[in-house]
């Protein structure tokens, strides 16, 4: 189903509804009126929608963050982090990743208690207000379960509504032998309740516990929270674990046709209620299952690029560019309107399942080796039953050789350079702009091994932009490669783009459209993924725009060196 068209008189919503029933229908199996006057009010949609703009363009470079990922003096956490971004980060970003912010009771916020409040620990809403004066938002919505500590599921526990609906219950007899899940853990877990023992379904952990989106009432109750969160100023709305909402026994309860079906019910919802508001989903699976989330233009407006991590790691550790550039080039290309949220390390690790079909399972078995020779650890999921490598949890300085190892800032630098300069819109994770190294010590003490890359950072420790260190020097670059990015039209998400292998050299070339307007519209960014000096044959004279130097024909690039290119 394609985009709402505004061809039409745009104060009427009758084709907003329609296609809201058509939802419904696939989802519930009936044109229910009722249901669908119950979700048009629960979003706040009066009456009148207007005319879509442009949701992302070359200018759009988000960070991902804790509330509390920056610490500072007697302010709050978010209040901490405002400073750093009007500080040092204004020409670089357009948009902060606020990472769950609500009281929570395990998995670093994302066992939500109250999805309605911003936990008093790193501020206030006011604070949230302050940092969407200075950026865009990134809010999320972890919509496949709650915490056990929360008010629904405490009312779960004791029979009351509207909680005792809103939970996901299993049976013993069920067959679940076929569920793709990303833990290796019990998927079935016993509450006991006023109504006896139940087994709750628990896709994460035990104090995660799955709601139930076969439950009209829990939808509506989850679109009064994005309600809400527009009106605190979220831009974008990231569906957190989304490809698991829909659970049917005997099947592998993932990615199902109901699960599409409620994206895109949210997808017209919000064409209506926030045209400006953009649906961003977070499915950690292989490239092929990843992209459906496009649907035909009408389900994500941006996926997370789960593939790009491992391949570009791969690329700069292995000293070749021929996989990454085949998986670009042959990977189906989004419906318009839609793009790629191109990223590296997050707070979730490197997902090195999206892969799959890409690495061989030996040369998946090396990455988790070298991770754990570099001090850190992985996570497995479960497949049929089996533990297969799911994400490997360690810091980008520890990943690329150490404090010790002088080449080890130039490749930070260069994989980000390589995120920047790809079609989609690049993000770029707080701890990787700190040059955090692994945070060991907390990870062992709090048994998870994510926490090794959450280190928080104080105001007064934040890299010196100016400074000599080499957390400077990855501090620097990504802030400059960043800026530069967003001063030309040829990095527009939806530009061209052509990847070339010049064995040992990844040649990024970008072409904006005619008529674009915002600095040069075509540029090549050439990454030199290797430890040797490379020389590149240019055949024309061009101005490399970091340096503002000019190149007479040849281009040298010294190891992982990057230049970004145009022709004169």
């Amino acid at each position: 189903m394609p985009p709402l068209s505004f061809d039409d008189d745009p104060a009427d919503i009758s084709t907003m509804r329609e296609r809201l029933l058509d939802h419904i229908e696939r989802i519930w199996g009936e044109r229910d009126e009722a249901i669908a006057d119950q979700f048009i009010d629960a979003i706040g949609i009066s009456g009148q929608h207007t005319q879509i703009g442009e949701r992302f363009n070359e200018t759009d470079v988000a960070l991902i963050a804790y509330g509390d990922s920056i610490i500072g003096g007697d302010q709050s956490p978010l209040a901490a982090l405002t400073s750093l971004v009007s500080r040092d980060l204004s020409n670089a970003i357009s948009a902060v990743h606020v990472l769950p912010f609500s009281p929570y009771s395990s998995d670093r916020g994302f066992s939500v208690i109250d999805y309605r409040a911003v936990d008093e620990d790193l501020g206030t809403w006011d604070d949230m207000a302050e940092l969407a004066s200075t950026v865009d938002l990134m809010f999320d919505l972890v919509l496949n379960h709650c915490s056990a500590k929360s008010e629904w599921f405490q009312q779960f526990l004791k029979n009351q509504a509207p909680g005792n609906t809103y939970i996901k219950t299993g049976e013993p007899e069920w067959d679940l032998s076929n569920v793709v899940r990303p833990r290796s853990l019990p998927l079935l877990t016993e509450f006991e309740t006023s109504a006896g023992t139940r087994l709750v379904w628990t896709t994460f952990s035990e104090d995660q516990v799955d709601l139930d989106w076969s439950n009209p009432d829990l939808v509506a109750e989850m679109l009064s929270i994005i309600d809400l969160y527009i009106e605190r100023g979220a831009r974008l709305l990231r569906l957190d674990a989304v490809a698991y909402i829909w659970k049917v026994p005997g099947t592998t309860s993932i990615h199902l046709p109901e699960t599409h079906e409620m994206v895109k019910l949210l997808h017209t919802l919000l064409d209506v209620r926030a045209p400006n508001v953009a649906i961003i989903t977070e499915t950690n699976v292989p490239d092929r299952e990843n992209r459906t989330y496009f649907g035909n233009g009408d389900e994500a407006h941006l996926i997370y690029n789960f593939t790009l991590p491992p391949l570009a790691i791969d690329a700069v550790l292995q000293g070749r560019a021929d996989r990454l550039c085949e998986w670009v080039s042959t990977a189906a290309a989004p419906p318009p309107g839609t793009t790629l949220f191109n990223f590296l390390a997050s707070h979730d690790g490197i997902g090195v399942r999206p892969a799959e079909g890409f690495l061989s399972t030996e040369e998946i078995a090396q990455l988790v080796q070298l991770t754990h020779e570099r001090g850190g650890m992985h996570g497995t999921y479960d497949r049929a039953g089996q533990p297969f490598p799911y994400e490997l949890n360690i810091s980008f300085p520890d990943l690329f050789g150490g404090a010790d190892d002088p080449l080890m800032p130039k490749r930070i630098v260069l994989l980000h350079t390589i995120v920047l300069a790809l079609a989609g819109v690049p993000a770029i994770y707080v701890n990787s702009l700190m040059a955090t190294t692994n945070n060991s010590a907390e990870a062992e003490a709090d048994g998870v091994r994510r926490t090794i890359n959450r280190g928080r950072v104080h105001l007064d420790d934040v890299p010196a932009i100016d400074g000599d260190s080499w957390q400077s020097h990855i501090y620097r670059g990504l802030i400059e490669r960043a800026a530069l990015r967003r001063k030309h039209c040829a990095f527009h998400p939806e530009s061209s783009q052509t990847l070339r292998d010049l064995d040992g050299v990844l040649a990024i070339d970008r072409n904006a459209p005619p008529g674009s307007e915002t600095g040069e519209a075509n540029v090549t960014v050439y990454c030199n993924v290797t430890a040797e000096e490379q020389t590149v044959s240019l055949g024309h004279r061009a101005l490399c725009l970091l340096t503002q130097s000019s190149v007479e024909g040849e281009l040298v690039l010294g190891p992982y060196a990057s230049a970004w290119v145009i022709a004169r």
